[in-house]
């Protein structure tokens, strides 16, 4: 079947969603038996195998940078999948859910392949069967760029509420709980990254709501995938006042330990910020994101305005929250101040700061993280940096604006 025929399929089966069964909203309307699934090297090419429970709409698409494979299905669960990537070295994959009512797999290849056939057959079970073979680079780039329907990777923001009149009622913070979904972030001993940001986050907020001079607008309230780009473009939407992102990563190497405050830099001011950054960023393009920056001169000089104008606040907001969370006696890295190039950073003109709440790697960190009462400390900090930074912003920009 051609990758024409196979998009065809796919639209086929998006409009079979109003049967009784497909019509309901519910998750993982069909599971993966991996028992009977699997990925086999079929020369120099791969065959994916998938049997599923019952038949689902499907989609897939071929992304670069890194060669990978994307199906999205309403909606997998995909529990097991993750043994079938085992036959040969540079092939990886990851999956789970990705947007409301929709999950995704990421197949990263070992270079540039076509799709030479893909087809569900149904009956007395369903099979998902793709094949692909290799192929130069030119003609896979092509195939890549193909533009992705529109407002795809966009979902509605969790709670996202009406835009405030300009100068009037509570500043929007928008709280981002890094990773979701089809990506957990760090992990251990049974804890996600994702799912501990997201109760932080929910903690926050309820500590803003309480306090009244704040609103909070999630990025996501659920453990779904939200990429980089619609994180930021959900804080222009909210018309936020400031985005706060955050994260409790991992590190390989060394003993990192406390919490972090990060700014946006074209480079990263040290060794670990960098490969924090690229680790964000990572995780988004496996997930089948293109985040290749496509800004012409002109918008590219418009935003750097905005963020000459914007950075002084943000490094205030920065040193607003380093100043409240030591005053809260809660432990901080050596270097409590830094900067990074974060891709979710880069709105030009909202102050944004990514706070690396602590590191799932250190077993103190992963002790705090853990404790309700703790985070309840950190939340009370958060609101003390963000009233003295709103305030601080209020009387200079009223001084500069007489």
């Amino acid at each position: 079947m051609t990758l024409l025929k196979s998009l065809l399929l796919t639209l086929l089966l998006a409009l079979f969603a109003g049967s009784p069964v497909a019509a309901q909203d519910l998750s993982a309307l069909a599971k993966v038996n991996p028992m009977r699934s699997g990925i086999v090297a079929t020369g120099s090419g791969l065959e994916l195998r998938l049997e599923l429970s019952q038949p689902v709409p499907w989609r897939l698409r071929l992304m670069d940078n890194p060669p990978r494979l994307v199906i999205d299905a309403r909606e997998v669960d995909w529990k097991g999948a993750e043994a079938l990537a085992v036959v040969k070295p540079g092939v990886s994959l990851r999956a789970g859910r990705f947007r409301p009512g929709w999950s995704r797999m990421v197949l990263e290849l070992e270079g540039p392949h076509k799709v030479a056939r893909a087809e569900m057959t149904t009956g007395e079970t369903t099979r998902l069967e793709i094949v692909l073979e290799p192929t130069d680079a030119a003609s896979f780039a092509a195939e890549a760029a193909r533009p992705d329907l529109p407002d795809w990777a966009m979902p509605e923001a969790a709670q996202l509420m009406p835009p405030l009149p300009q100068g009037n009622g509570p500043l929007v913070v928008v709280l981002d709980p890094g990773h979701g979904g089809i990506d957990p972030g760090a992990e251990r001993d049974g804890t996600n990254e994702a799912t501990l940001m997201l109760t932080f986050a929910r903690e926050v907020k309820e500590v803003l709501l309480r306090d009244g001079r704040f609103r909070g607008v999630m990025t996501r309230d659920e453990d779904v995938f939200v990429p980089l780009e619609t994180r930021t473009s959900i804080a222009r939407e909210a018309e936020a006042d400031i985005f706060l992102s955050l994260h409790a990563d991992a590190l390989a190497e060394g003993d990192a330990q406390g919490a972090t405050v990060y700014t946006l830099a074209a480079e990263a001011s040290d060794e670990a910020a960098a490969a924090l950054a690229e680790r964000h960023d990572r995780d988004d393009l496996l997930a089948g994101v293109d985040l290749t920056d496509q800004d012409d001169v002109v918008a590219e000089v418009l935003m750097d305005m905005a963020r000459t104008e914007t950075a002084p606040r943000t490094d205030r907001l920065a040193q607003a929250m380093v100043g409240a969370i030591k005053a809260a006696e809660i432990r901080m890295h050596r270097r409590p101040q830094q900067s990074g190039g974060f891709s979710v950073l880069k709105t030009p003109d909202i102050p944004s700061v990514l706070l690396e709440v602590g590191f799932l790697s250190s077993d103190r960190d992963f002790k705090r993280l853990s404790d309700p009462s703790w985070r309840a400390t950190l939340a009370e900090a958060l609101l003390a940096a963000l009233v003295t930074w709103s305030e601080e912003d209020a009387a200079l920009r009223a001084a500069a604006n007489p």
